[in-house]
């Protein structure tokens, strides 16, 4: 589905999934307004760098959702400003970065159903550009003086990185315990996720920034809870990438826990010696235990939990409701 933006030409408007349009459908014309000053600023940003342009531009038209920078845009609301706009730009220049360099470690041929970097230009080019991208989200922040930012960001950027360490420490790992998932998934997901909402209110109201936190964190931990659903049930049709790719990488997610310790028998899986068609099957056989039910069961609760912690977050009620559309947005790309 396609948005139409004030300025842009219809026709010409930029592809925004669910559940990014029924937020901009029911919020106001600032909303829409900010999001196309975010688009804007990403094109800007990433055309200063040169050879590697191309491809960065290419990989951030690459279908994302853009859920994070409408996260920081609605935790700041209509008085944002500027701010707003530069930090949801930095955030989605992180995370996109953050998806090339794993493409790079995880040698992913695809992403979101097209060729990523990696497999189009190889590993060097690939980590360049992500680099660039990295690069870029912290020249945006700098170029607007905003230090706060900058300080709220730069944490961030490690913690995704302690994130990785951890699933590259990790990798094949049958007897992976919810804890260490759990850790993992708060550095790589809910950080970044967290950071948004954080930046957002920052630029209206420091003080309450820490209260928005935690919405970020649970929804970031239900983003990747069904996303790894989603990696063991498919189709590969709509998640552009094979079956079982998490564990052909040799990632350990709760779906494969839970049926774990219902199966104990799916332990014994060799995951080193896996190929599309063997993961497929080790698929088959995690979602005959019933555990995907469940995972979407515990991601369900974050998502409750992080609706009712906004009570107390200090937002105006359309803030609060456009919020609550993210969140059941969240689940609705999944069902």
């Amino acid at each position: 589905m396609s948005v139409e933006r004030p300025g842009v030409p219809k026709g010409k408007e930029r592809s925004a999934p669910e559940p990014v349009t029924a937020v901009i459908d029911a919020a106001g014309a600032w909303l829409p307004r900010g999001l196309e000053q975010v688009e804007t600023g990403l094109n800007e940003a990433v055309d200063r760098g040169g050879a590697l342009s191309g491809d960065a531009v290419t990989t951030l038209k690459a279908g994302g959702k853009r859920m994070r920078p409408m996260l920081v845009l609605l935790c700041a609301g209509p008085g944002g400003g500027d701010a707003a706009v530069r930090a949801g730009i930095a955030v989605e220049l992180v995370h996109t970065a953050s998806l090339v360099h794993d493409d790079v470690l995880d040698r992913a041929p695809l992403r979101r159903g097209q060729p990523t970097v990696f497999s189009r230009s190889g590993r060097g080019r690939a980590t360049s550009v992500g680099d660039q991208l990295f690069a870029a989200a912290f020249r945006v922040l700098v170029d607007g003086g905003d230090q706060a930012a900058i300080a709220e960001l730069s944490r961030t950027a490690v913690d995704l990185a302690r994130g990785e360490l951890m699933q590259r420490r990790g990798a094949f790992n049958m007897h992976l315990g919810e804890e260490e998932y759990f850790e993992r998934c708060s550095l790589k997901t809910g950080r970044l996720f967290e950071a948004a909402c954080v930046l957002g209110r920052s630029t209206v109201n420091p003080d309450q920034a820490g209260v928005i936190s935690l919405f970020g964190n649970r929804i970031g931990l239900a983003f990747q809870m069904l996303d790894d659903v989603l990696d063991i049930a498919g189709p590969p049709e709509r998640t552009g990438k094979a079956r079982g790719t998490d564990l052909l990488d040799g990632t350990v997610t709760l779906p494969f826990i839970v049926a774990g310790e219902i199966d104990p028998s799916l332990l014994e899986v060799d995951l080193t010696g896996l190929d599309e068609a063997s993961a497929a099957a080790v698929c088959d056989r995690i979602e005959a235990t019933g555990a995907l039910d469940r995972v979407r069961g515990r991601a369900m609760g974050l998502i409750e939990e992080a609706k009712e912690g906004l009570a107390s977050s200090g937002l105006d009620s359309e803030q609060r409701e456009l919020l609550e559309l993210i969140a059941d947005g969240v689940v609705l790309r999944y069902s």
